[in-house]
């Protein structure tokens, strides 16, 4: 019996497994659609850097105000069903921020949409760790490798859409009505029954008693926890250059409207690179070393694109910075769901959540930099970001951490 059961699980792990990379890639495309058209809506709305970065702060407001809510609404619906409505309503969010003709009910579109989007990212990832989970081995890069690859489907949808002209907002209208399709065609192939049961009871239809003891919270904990939320919000504010600025700042530079949305295009590329190797180099070397790593390749390549500031040079820093944060948000995610002291899915809910606070502080500092001085002097913050790195990557594991087990990491 409990062989067929293991048959079963398996094919039903095969299956989540490609329709939580379906979930992952809408995620990344929806929001990679509007974009590379922030510079079109700012100069419709005609409004300074400083103004514009508010409003963009918007996204990142909503998505701390509702993050939290997460963890509820998955015990009382599953991870599977939260990830794919809250899919929908970002899109219906980010639609009705491309359709404002004020700036105000642009941030408040931006605000819903940010909402949503928290949502779906905890959601995702808590069934995405259920699969890992169920394959005994680290495949939670790879989820994110193809949100990469989501963004940059979304990023190439809008230089398309722009190239060929297409209305704004039909362009996101197609782009929400797509992808709300793929995501529920993928609820159907989700892992079912409770996420915090066993998949063997879960196949089996059978409860589960709360028999694991917790072991009480300590200082370390909370340390750790600390430092990995930075690690994450470094990430953070690495991507959110590339979403919010990296456009402006080579149509800044002198870069057609097409080429000027390759830099963030080269961010996520070489993200999704990067993620599509972690894996491998995390299993090779340790989160530690690769973290590091990626935090000096993104102090060296962003620092050196802006010191010696060119399109060609500028598009290459942003992959440097893209491919060196790549690991680091998966890698905070899995060992904060696995710190002890701490209920399943706590530690995954508050790095989530608190990371997003380098989307929330960093456009509008970068903004009112970037209007005292330069925009370019504004982007120094993504050097920056890959210093905290170098310092805190010692609480990381210096090996993979197999599912369901505990990296050992330093302080």
């Amino acid at each position: 019996m409990s062989v067929a059961v293991h048959s079963l699980a398996s094919a039903a792990d095969r299956r989540a497994r490609g329709a939580v990379a379906a979930l992952f890639l809408t995620n990344g495309a929806i929001l990679a659609n509007i974009l590379p058209r922030y510079p079109e809506i700012k100069e419709s709305l005609g409004i300074s850097n400083a103004v514009y970065g508010l409003s963009v702060a918007a996204f990142p407001v909503g998505a701390i105000v509702a993050g939290l809510a997460a963890a509820t609404l998955i015990r009382r619906f599953g991870s599977a069903k939260v990830a794919v409505v809250g899919t929908i309503l970002t899109g219906l969010g980010l639609l009705a921020a491309a359709l404002s003709p004020t700036v105000l009910l642009f941030a408040l579109g931006l605000f819903f949409g940010g909402a949503m989007d928290a949502i779906t990212d905890v959601a995702q990832n808590a069934h995405a760790l259920r699969v890992q989970r169920n394959y005994g081995r680290s495949i939670l890069n790879s989820f994110h490798a193809v949100w990469s690859i989501g963004a940059v489907l979304g990023g190439a949808m809008a230089a398309g859409a722009i190239a060929l002209r297409l209305p704004l907002p039909a362009h996101l209208a197609l782009s929400a009505v797509l992808f709300s399709v793929v995501s529920l065609t993928a609820l159907r192939f989700c892992l079912p029954g409770r996420d915090d049961e066993p998949e063997e009871y879960a196949v089996a239809g059978a409860r589960v008693p709360d028999a694991v003891p917790r072991r009480g919270l300590t200082t370390r904990t909370v340390l750790v926890l600390g430092a990995l939320v930075i690690i994450a919000m470094a990430g953070t504010i690495v991507e959110d250059a590339g979403n919010s600025w990296a456009t402006l700042y080579l149509t800044s530079l002198g870069a057609p409207a097409a080429l000027a949305a390759t830099g963030f295009i080269a961010l996520v590329g070489a993200q999704f690179l990067g993620r599509l190797m972690g894996d491998g180099l995390v299993d090779r070397f340790g989160q530690r070393v690769v973290a590091r790593a990626g935090g000096m390749m993104v102090a060296a390549g962003m620092g050196v694109a802006l010191v010696f500031p060119g399109v060609p040079g500028s598009i290459l820093g942003f992959a440097a910075a893209g491919f060196g944060v790549a690991t680091l948000v998966p890698a905070a995610m899995q060992q904060a769901d696995d710190l002890p002291g701490l209920r399943h899915g706590t530690g995954l809910t508050i790095v989530s959540w608190l990371m997003r606070l380098g989307f929330l502080l960093s456009p509008p500092l970068v903004g009112v930099i970037a209007d005292a001085t330069s925009l370019r002097a504004g982007l120094v913050i993504i050097p920056v970001a890959g210093v905290l790195v170098v310092i805190f990557a010692g609480v990381l594991g210096g090996r993979p951490g197999v599912a369901g087990s505990h990296s050992h990491a330093s302080l």
